[in-house]
């Protein structure tokens, strides 16, 4: 990471992703976008039992919780989360506020990809999906490994999609093309601003964790996302960037940068306005897909004169490495052979 893109994310973090960013840039809203009902789609939201991920899945939860007629007209909400007790308490919260009975629970390790590959094979037959979110993340403070050998952070972010897409994404994509106004929204970050592409240390053995945010949470998610809404034109494709916002993950994660800024840092609800308004509004999906979103708006990948940009050639080689990886999966699951198939 160069010392000038540094500080240039740096001053404009300061200036856009803080809470008074939000505020600033929430003079333009448009308060009716948000003044949606939304009876009887799929919503499925990843790490929603804490964080930006629960205050998504509870937002969308109270829509239409006032329509009470015998037909079920309530947003159908799944959260994938990894920990029972915490998503038990999680699904019981978002009930009780929302008055909203319809919350289901999915029990997912976003690191194992065999279990990716299980979860996807019995959604596709059982349920219905609008609105895919990828919320989840995680980042671990020294390089760990999987039982599978993957490190856990390349494993997590972007292999299996633990706030990341490629096997969950690839996996559903069929499911919401068969639907009326199909979305999926990868929750990313402006970190990936001060890093290019980098496909030739994946596996993070040379990589600093902070890069490895930048790269895996951010950048490669971008360009997955580019890629889909090329090769599923009937799918809005969008990724967002939910500013700097106190969430559990930053706290934990992050506690020198917490600390610092906390006064400054956004709330859940400002963290979570726009991928709301990318799921639910359809000012957002009269957008052109692949974009990336801040505060509502589309905004640029790319910091002036960082030289982040990437080729063609390195962006194809980074399917190719991700294909590579998600078949080894699959092939050692045994799962379905229709599953194998991704048009780019």
């Amino acid at each position: 990471m160069s010392l000038y893109r540094s500080v240039v994310w740096f001053t404009k973090g300061l200036r856009e992703d803080t809470k008074s960013g939000y505020e600033s840039a929430s003079k333009d809203f448009v308060p009716h976008n948000l003044e949606v009902q939304v009876p009887g789609r799929f919503f499925l939201v990843t790490g929603g039992n804490s964080g930006t991920g629960k205050a998504t899945a509870l937002e969308i939860a109270k829509r239409d919780k006032q329509l009470l007629t015998h037909v079920s007209t309530e947003p159908h909400v799944h959260l994938v989360c990894r920990d029972q007790a915490g998503a038990e308490d999680a699904r019981g919260e978002i009930i009780r506020e929302s008055g909203n009975q319809n919350i289901f629970l999915h029990i997912v390790d976003l690191s194992d990809p065999k279990k990716i590959w299980k979860f996807v094979e019995n959604f596709m037959q059982e349920h219905k999906l609008h609105v895919l979110i990828n919320n989840a993340g995680c980042m671990v403070n020294k390089r760990e490994l999987t039982e599978d050998g993957l490190e856990k952070n390349f494993a997590t972010n972007t292999l299996v999609n633990t706030r990341s897409v490629y096997i969950l994404t690839t996996g559903l994509i069929p499911v919401p093309e068969k639907v009326h106004d199909p979305r999926v929204i990868t929750v990313s970050s402006g970190g990936m601003l001060v890093q290019k592409l980098n496909t030739d240390d994946l596996q993070s053995k040379r990589t600093a964790l902070m890069e490895l945010w930048s790269m895996h949470k951010t950048r490669q998610q971008v360009v997955l996302m580019e890629r889909w809404a090329q090769g599923h034109p009937a799918i809005h494709f969008s990724s967002m960037h939910p500013g700097w916002a106190d969430t559990p993950g930053v706290r934990q994660a992050m506690p020198g940068f917490h600390a610092r800024f906390r006064d400054h840092l956004r709330s859940k609800a400002q963290g979570t306005d726009t991928v709301l308004w990318l799921a639910l509004s359809s000012a957002a999906a009269a957008q052109p897909s692949s974009r990336f979103f801040q505060d509502q708006k589309p905004v640029s990948t790319h910091l002036s004169l960082t030289r982040t940009s990437s080729s063609p050639a390195k962006e194809e080689k980074l399917i190719e490495i991700l294909e590579q990886f998600s078949q080894r999966f699959i092939l050692n699951h045994g799962g379905n052979s229709a599953l194998r198939v991704v048009h780019w």
